[in-house]
């Protein structure tokens, strides 16, 4: 150990299985799991869950001339304040991101207002140089879009079999939206639901399936109800991302024409919502989809109003209250919202043994309530407004303290690339 460098340690931590130890954080990684020695900064854990930070691998950070929406520094501190530390941001930006360059240039607006550590994916269109990005530093292809979404735009069954093939060859992720939209007057919760349906969900990922190149990595993006989870674990062809809006909201407890609740694929109904939650067992990844509107963008006529909700800062703090419920496990949590997603994406995972990365979120042990005045998203409003939450008091990243009580402290964020990245000599 270098000695000069700063020692951190987590006093008292209760670790899966049962034991209550000491963590030593020096270098960005775990150095010691025991009683500890001497210490720069020492947190004393007894009264708090300690978690292995979240990796969100669903994000839209906006910025550019969506900055209104949201940026990389309020993104990105709404991520810390919610126990994440790594984001993947999705590529239906203004522009979208189809070359390498354009990804590098996204990447460098990051490095310069980003909290926490990111990761750039690569669009996928008919004209998208998916070689350039991968080399560029892509994290994975998509959200790919089997369906038409906001500022994305569908391919056809056959470009989509190309792209699949093509990202195949280089040992590429893809990140499927899957949804086969009906044409139809879309002016309330329920027909958006309807036009946007579980079977046009479901029909999406059998045609995935149909054209998966074999040895594809497929991961699905925010899928929505119980028969498509059957349908994937069927044919064992891909991953399954879930949202925190379609586990912990449905159309029915909205009003009919609420726009804070349009979001693709659509809230379903109670009934549905519940399936859901009895897959919880199924499903890989818990990722918030965050996709930040203003309150005057979705002020206007349901038909017109952008689909899309904020949800990185409480998409840990909601599940976080279940835990304290007892409904889900803090192991459970850990899974869905670090291991896995660190696994699917070949990240470094965080965790608590010696020589794992050292991010980890301090939670207390009673859960508050959301209020999006306490909130760092730039949308300024949450559809879990007055919900349980349990929303974690300290964050470390990289063995360094990046949020303390409220507020958020600029340290080294890092640009985590794709393994297909070959650095320009």
């Amino acid at each position: 150990m270098n000695l000069e460098e700063e020692v951190l340690v987590l006093r008292d931590v209760l670790i899966p299985g049962g034991r209550v130890c000491d963590i030593t954080l020096s270098d960005g990684r775990v150095s010691h799991l025991g009683a500890s020695g001497k210490a720069d900064t020492i947190y004393k854990c007894n009264d708090q869950i300690v978690l292995p930070a979240g990796i969100d691998m669903h994000v839209h950070m906006r910025d550019g001339i969506q900055a209104q929406k949201e940026d990389w520094e309020s993104g990105t501190k709404s991520a810390l304040a919610g126990g994440v530390t790594v984001v993947v941001d999705q590529p239906n930006t203004i522009p979208p991101i189809t070359t390498g360059k354009i990804l590098q240039d996204r990447a460098h607006l990051a490095e310069e207002q980003a909290y926490c550590n990111f990761a750039i994916n690569a669009g996928v269109t008919t004209d998208a140089d998916l070689e350039g990005m991968a080399r560029a530093g892509a994290m994975a292809f998509g959200e790919t879009f089997a369906g038409p979404s906001s500022y994305g735009e569908a391919l056809t069954r056959d470009d989509l079999e190309s792209a699949i093939h093509t990202i195949k060859n280089l040992d590429g992720l893809v990140t499927l939206h899957a949804e086969v939209v009906q044409e139809g007057q879309d002016n309330t919760l329920a027909t958006h639901d309807t036009l946007r349906s579980i079977a046009g969900e479901k029909q999406a990922v059998q045609i995935i399936q149909e054209i998966a190149t074999p040895g594809s990595r497929i991961h699905f993006c925010h899928i929505s109800c119980a028969d498509t989870i059957s349908t994937i674990k069927s044919k064992d062809i891909g991953t399954i991302e879930v949202t925190p809006h379609h586990l912990f909201l449905s159309h029915d407890s909205c009003t009919p024409d609420d726009t804070h609740a349009k979001v693709n694929p659509p809230l379903r109904t109670e009934h549905e919502r519940k399936r859901l939650w009895e897959c919880w067992n199924k499903i890989d990844v818990i990722a918030s989809d965050h996709a930040p509107h203003t309150l005057q963008e979705k002020s206007v006529p349901f038909s017109d109003a952008p689909s899309g909700i904020p949800g990185v800062e409480t998409m840990i703090p909601l599940l976080m209250a279940e835990v304290h419920n007892g409904r889900i496990s803090r192991i459970d949590v850990i899974e869905k919202t670090s291991t896995n997603p660190a696994r699917i994406l070949g990240i470094e995972p965080a965790g608590y043994q010696p020589g794992m990365r050292a991010d980890f979120a301090l939670y207390p042990k009673v859960c508050t309530s959301i209020q999006a005045e306490n909130l760092f998203s730039k949308a300024g409003w949450t559809p879990y407004e007055g919900m349980e939450g349990v929303f974690p008091d300290t964050v470390i990243m990289a063995g360094q303290v990046a949020y303390d009580q409220k507020a958020c402290i600029k340290t080294n964020p890092t640009w985590i690339k794709g393994r297909g990245y070959i650095p320009v000599k």
